[in-house]
């Protein structure tokens, strides 16, 4: 069982917290399998943003690969570390 709160989460603050609240995110276990983008695009619809910083994606990305491994290197639990990837600077093992 997962005891992990999403505040644990690196990159994971008070502002994230309560972008995954509005997105019906309220575990780690919640995250599990979701689709970075896809939470993006649904917050910035929830939101009635047209345009939301793309660092924000990163950040969600950076959430769901903990969720997802718990063993996660320390670098990648950085949110810009998915940013690199994002935009093709660097790719994951």
């Amino acid at each position: 069982m997962e005891t992990r709160k999403l505040l644990d989460l690196v990159s994971v603050g008070k502002a994230t917290y309560e972008d995954f609240v509005m997105l019906n995110i309220h575990t780690v276990e919640d995250l599990v399998g979701c689709d970075a983008n896809q939470l993006f695009e649904e917050l910035k619809e929830i939101r009635g943003l047209e345009h939301l910083d793309r660092c924000c994606e990163d950040v969600f990305t950076c959430a769901i690969k903990q969720a997802e491994n718990p063993n996660l290197p320390e670098e990648q639990k950085q949110w810009h570390y998915w940013s690199k990837v994002r935009k093709g600077i660097i790719f994951p093992e």
